[in-house]
């Protein structure tokens, strides 16, 4: 018989899953350029097609993905993901030509492409906006270190004279991505997203945008569906521009444009370069409760503004470790705190941003705005390695250094000109109350203006602006709807009580 248990035990179930999954992907993203060059003998422009097509069929996918994760569900898009990804995983191992590679290269980057906004919908679903932000911080944590540990383990495994061991390693990977999949299997979800209503955009001035629907005096108008809702939605548009430029400053050159640069004009060692590396992950994994501590409670965009000053800082040290007349051993330890800066500002993201785009969408479509904001990472990812490549290639590497420093400076602007377009609900990732500044939004079957009902009498009809069975209740958006007419009555737009384990 299955039992239900709380959304603790299901969050912790699919943290721990991607973890897992995590671990394994730990075991061959350090090596698959080395495989695909060297093991398999197909050469440095076959590894790096075989790179790019991880995010070619990223693209392809996400924008469907995003559709069926509202229609059918998210847990469905992630046991699909989880299978495409394990078999691509697997079909790696034992790919000797270029066009194996290339297809399990292919069906690999579109099942991780499916997991990454099925997953995280599947926590949007399991937590509430207060603990939301912890739900996102403790997977970021957990997926770095199951990525850390698995590079670890699969450096003492790898030998590059030997193909079996790579075998080996791809084989792990596709057995780790089987378990993600067994573990979220036993999540008990409701069937739907909870609550339909749609998301009220809202102007700078946290004023209702006039002739909006729903609005006193303004027309009526029906939502924008799909795409289109997140193309309508000013606060999105700006917050996928700001997510460009977070991807594209910071994990876009990672394995580009900064590497060269450390290698190149900084002149540290490749296993320098991997200890900057493992002082990224360390920075993550040490930091992310302390800065969870410290970033609760605080404006989401405000946090994000910081960030952009965090990396400004760790992109003047990078500068410094290479173009200025310092020790070498000074210079390392530049280059090191840079990748440690870059970590401590991953760790004030990952409460962040993920929750933002959750209480930005309306309930229908949060498949469609995770999907919408993956797809701007993927973008960020193909473009930045390419740019950052392009510099280093011709040696431009003070043009870098001014791009990538002004993308940060950047990231600090946007993040100030969102807040401007955020409600407070959405700015501290608060439960949902009544509020005077939040939109107001009457039911298109009402046609006149109408006072709105005391709080009291919604308790008493069932809509109480409190808790149910212990669960804080929301309206999938993170807004603070005021109830406007009696016509609202007991609504059904509630955190699921049936979001679970089902143990059996």
């Amino acid at each position: 018989m299955n039992k239900l248990t709380g959304t603790g035990s299901a969050l912790r179930r699919i943290q721990i899953g991607n973890a897992l999954s995590a671990f394994g992907n730990g075991f061959t993203v350090p090596y698959l350029f080395i495989y695909v060059a060297r093991v398999r003998e197909l050469g440095d422009l076959a590894a790096g097609v075989t790179l790019a097509a991880f995010a070619v069929a990223a693209l392809l996918v996400l924008p469907f993905t995003g559709r069926a994760i509202d229609q059918r569900g998210p847990l469905p898009v992630a046991l699909v993901g989880a299978a495409a990804a394990s078999a691509g995983a697997l079909s790696f191992g034992f790919a000797a030509t270029a066009p194996a590679v290339l297809v399990s290269a292919g069906v690999m980057g579109a099942g991780l492409a499916m997991l990454q906004p099925a997953l995280a919908t599947m926590i949007v679903w399991c937590s509430t906006p207060a603990g939301r932000s912890r739900a996102f911080a403790t997977q970021f944590f957990l997926a770095n270190l199951g990525l850390g540990l698995g590079g670890l383990t699969g450096g003492l495994v790898v030998d590059e004279h030997r193909a079996g061991s790579f075998v080996l390693l791809f084989t792990t990977e596709a057995v780790m991505f089987l378990v993600l999949a067994a573990v979220v299997s036993t999540v008990r979800l409701p069937r739907s997203a909870p609550g339909a209503e749609p998301h009220r955009p809202v102007a700078a001035s946290h004023r209702p945008v006039p002739g909006r629907r729903g609005v006193r005096g303004g027309a009526s108008a029906p939502p924008a569906e799909g795409m289109r809702a997140v193309v309508a939605d000013p606060a999105m548009l700006l917050l996928c521009v700001l997510g460009f430029v977070l991807f594209f400053a910071c994990y876009g050159q990672f394995e580009a444009g900064l590497a060269a640069y450390a290698v190149e004009v900084t002149r540290v060692s490749p296993s320098t370069l991997g200890m900057a590396l493992a002082a990224n992950t360390a920075a993550i994994v040490v930091t992310q409760y302390a800065v969870l501590r410290f970033v609760e409670g605080k404006r989401r965009s405000r946090v994000i503004a910081l960030v952009g000053v965090v990396w400004t800082v760790a992109w003047l040290a990078a500068a410094a470790s290479g173009l200025l007349p310092v020790a070498h051993a000074f210079a390392v330890g530049l280059l090191i705190s840079t990748y440690a800066l870059f970590g401590v500002g991953e760790a004030m993201l990952s409460p962040t941003v993920a929750p933002l785009v959750a209480d930005l969408a309306p309930a229908r479509l949060i498949g469609r705005y995770n999907a919408a904001f993956a797809l701007v990472k993927q973008l960020a990812l193909a473009v930045g390695p390419a740019v950052g490549g392009l510099l280093a290639a011709v040696g431009a590497y003070v043009p870098y250094l001014v791009l990538v420093t002004g993308c940060s400076l950047g990231i600090s602007v946007l993040a100030l000109r969102l807040g401007r377009r955020l409600t407070r609900d959405q700015e501290y990732g608060t439960v949902p109350t009544t509020g005077a500044d939040s939109p107001v939004e009457v039911p298109s079957a009402a046609a006149a203006p109408v006072e709105p009902v005391p709080v009291a009498a919604v308790v008493a009809a069932g809509g109480a602006a409190g808790s149910v069975a212990g669960v804080p209740a929301r309206d999938g958006t993170g807004d603070a709807t005021p109830v406007a007419s009696p016509a609202v009555g007991a609504r059904t737009d509630r955190e699921p009580v049936g979001c679970g384990s089902a143990a059996g």
